[in-house]
């Protein structure tokens, strides 16, 4: 195999683990190679400065080489400015690194999926400390719906091809994973607040209530019963709050 070879990509760290003594094996997210592994070589010595920079949330330029599918990271440099992430707004970002790593299938580039992630990061860093969950929800809902179309799990907001209608506001709706949005009359979903999801606009109660059922439901149709740890963590926080 042809040895690859790439230079100042941009990135962000979404997972990291500890090698053998001294080195770390990262899961990383480009813009233009996907999701892919990276051997950080002897990052955890005392006199190596790169490890503070592998961490999550800090915006990346990353260079690698290798052979095999486990590439070599060689440079790393900060691109200013930072994200600064605290309090909810970090374990939020957890949860939006865990999304991307269960979704995005190794070395397959979805440059728009990097574009949503970088712009939800920087959604959350815009919080004021101490601010509440429903006020950080938007973003997150944005980048669900943005992750789930790009990938090719998006819903259909304006018809519900399974009885052949618009959707209509004074409506409700079930959502079926085979067929999408479907009219129903014990439906959970108002036909207003889908629209004013397709719309992405998350300013009424009501409508980030139901759009955060209805982002749930239709990822974990998708997760075959795998559980989030980072919804875990962001329940616990809140509970002690």
């Amino acid at each position: 195999m042809t040895e690859t070879a790439v230079y100042l990509q941009p990135a962000f760290i979404l997972q990291q683990q500890k090698y053998r003594e001294t080195s770390l094996i990262i899961n990383v997210l480009t813009r233009d190679f996907g999701r892919i592994s990276l051997l950080a070589k002897g990052v955890r010595k005392s006199k190596s400065k790169t490890a503070a920079l592998l961490q999550p949330f800090i915006p990346l330029n990353i260079s690698f080489v290798g052979k095999t599918e486990l590439k070599t990271l060689t440079q790393v440099e900060i691109i200013p400015p930072l994200l600064e992430l605290t309090g909810l707004a970090f374990y939020c970002g957890f949860y939006i690194n865990e999304l991307s790593s269960f979704f995005l299938h190794q070395y397959d580039p979805h440059p728009e999926v990097f574009i949503a992630y970088q712009q939800c990061l920087s959604r959350l860093s815009a919080t004021a400390p101490g601010t509440a969950l429903p006020l950080m929800e938007a973003p997150l809902r944005i980048f669900e719906l943005e992750l789930m179309e790009y990938i090719g799990y998006g819903l259909q907001f304006e018809y519900d091809i399974c009885n052949k209608k618009p959707i209509d506001a004074s409506k409700k709706y079930l959502f079926n994973k085979e067929h999408g949005l479907v009219e129903a009359e014990q439906g959970v979903f108002s036909g207003t607040t889908l629209q004013a999801v397709k719309r992405k606009e998350f300013i009424d109660p009501t409508v980030l209530s139901e759009a955060k059922l209805l982002m749930r439901t239709v990822i974990d149709s998708h997760l075959q019963g795998r559980p989030l740890k980072s919804r875990v963590v962001i329940n616990q926080i809140i509970k002690t709050l």
